[in-house]
C-alpha cells in the first residue's frame, strides 16, 4: 500500500472510531427514543455533511410510520404520530430493505432481526462517496443496538410504574388521606425540569415521588385521619414514616436511587427537619424538590389536619418560608413552575 492509500485508510477509520465514540456518549446520555433519534439524525447529517436527514421508525407490518425525525440546518422535529407511509422512495428501500446510493441521496435500513427503520440523508450539490456510505452503514449497526436497548428500557419502566401504581391503588383504598392530587407530580417533574435534572435523576424523582408516603402504611389509622392537634408521641409515630418508607424499598436494586429521596423529604433547609436534621445542600436535590411541591399540595388541596387556603395564600407561605424550610434555587424555580400552561390547567381544578 503506498503512502497515499495508507493515510487515506488511517484518515477513514480514525472517522469512524471517532464516530463510533460520539454513538456511545450519545447513547448513554439520554433513555429517550425521541431524543435519541433526533440527535442521531443530527449526528449522521454532521458526520458525512448532509444538508439534511430523516430517520423513520416503522411497525412489524412496515406500513405505518411510529416516529418520523426531520432535520436540516436550521430545524429539528420529531413526528411520534402512527402515519400511513406513502413516500414512494421510503416504499421502495422498505420493501427491498437494501441500501441505496445516488448521487446526493443516501438512505440506509435500519435492520435488527427485521427492518425496524430506514435513514435518509440528503446533499444539496456535493455528491456522497463510498466511504459515506461505509461510516453510514456502520453507525447504523451500532444506533439500531441502542434503539432496541431503549426499547427495552422504556418497557421495564412501564412495568415498573404499573408495579408502584397498583401498590398505590392497594395502600390508597386503606389509606386515602395519603393520597396526592395528580398535580404535585406534575409540579415536581416541572421544577426537575427546570433545575436541568438528568432522565435518570427525574426518573427516580418521579419514583420517589410515587412512593414517599409508602411508610404510612405502618401509621394507626387514627393517627392518620386525626383532624386535631397531634400529640407528642402522635407525632414521633409520624415522624418514622419516611425511615420506614425507605426501609420497604431499600432492597428492590431498581428503586434504590429513590431511597435517600424518600428517607430525607421531611427534611428542611435549615437544618431543623426531620429524620437526619440535614441542612442545606447535604439534603439531596430531590427531597429539597419533593418538600415544596408537597407543601404546596397540602396547602391548597387540604389534609384531615388542615383546611385548604387558596393558591394566593400558599404561595405566600411557600415564599415566606423560603431559605428556612425550603431551598430558595427550589422555591424560584416552583414560581416559574406554577405559572406554566401545564401546571396552570391542573390548578383551575381546584
Amino acid at each position: 500500500m503506498n503512502t497515499k492509500n495508507y493515510l487515506t485508510h488511517t484518515k477513514k477509520y480514525k472517522a469512524i472510531i471517532s464516530s463510533l465514540h460520539t454513538i456511545y456518549r450519545l447513547i448513554n446520555s439520554t433513555f429517550e427514543i425521541k431524543d435519541f433519534l433526533v440527535r442521531l439524525t443530527k449526528l449522521f447529517c454532521q458526520i458525512i455533511k448532509a444538508d439534511s436527514g430523516s430517520i423513520v421508525i416503522i411497525e412489524p407490518n412496515k406500513d405505518y410510520a411510529l416516529y418520523r425525525t426531520k432535520v436540516d440546518k436550521k430545524h429539528s422535529i420529531i413526528i411520534e404520530k402512527k402515519t400511513k407511509i406513502k413516500n414512494r422512495l421510503e416504499k421502495r428501500i422498505i420493501k427491498k430493505s437494501s441500501f441505496l446510493h445516488m448521487k446526493n441521496l443516501l438512505a440506509v435500513p435500519l435492520i435488527a432481526e427485521d427492518l425496524i427503520g430506514i435513514v435518509i440523508l440528503k446533499k444539496k450539490e456535493d455528491e456522497f462517496n463510498d466511504f459515506d456510505h461505509e461510516i453510514i452503514m456502520t453507525i447504523s449497526a451500532q444506533a439500531v443496538l441502542a434503539l432496541k436497548n431503549l426499547e427495552l428500557y422504556q418497557e421495564q419502566q412501564r412495568i415498573i410504574t404499573g408495579t408502584i401504581k397498583s401498590i398505590l391503588t392497594l395502600i390508597n383504598s386503606r389509606f386515602p388521606t395519603s393520597t396526592h392530587s395528580g398535580c404535585f407530580l406534575k409540579i415536581v417533574d416541572e421544577i426537575a425540569d427546570r433545575m436541568h435534572l438528568d432522565e435518570e435523576s427525574r426518573q427516580s424523582l418521579k419514583y420517589a415521588s410515587m412512593l414517599h408516603d409508602m411508610g404510612k402504611i405502618d401509621v394507626p389509622y387514627e393517627i392518620l385521619v386525626k383532624s386535631t392537634t397531634l400529640t407528642g408521641e402522635e407525632f414521633k409515630v409520624i415522624k418514622q414514616h419516611p425511615t420506614k418508607g425507605a426501609e420497604i424499598i431499600k432492597h428492590l436494586k431498581i428503586l434504590k436511587p429513590a431511597v435517600p429521596i424518600i428517607l430525607h423529604h421531611h427534611e428542611r433547609y435549615d437544618g431543623k427537619g426531620y429524620p437526619s436534621q440535614l441542612k442545606g445542600n447535604r439534603i439531596p436535590l430531590g427531597s429539597r424538590i419533593m418538600a415544596v411541591a408537597d407543601a404546596f399540595d397540602a396547602m391548597v388541596f387540604g389534609r384531615p389536619y388542615r383546611q385548604k387556603i387558596s393558591i394566593d395564600t400558599a404561595v405566600k407561605e411557600i415564599k415566606r418560608n423560603s431559605g428556612s424550610q425550603f431551598d430558595p434555587k427550589v422555591v424560584n424555580e416552583f414560581l416559574k413552575a406554577i405559572s406554566s400552561k401545564k401546571i396552570k390547567k391542573s390548578l383551575k381544578k381546584i
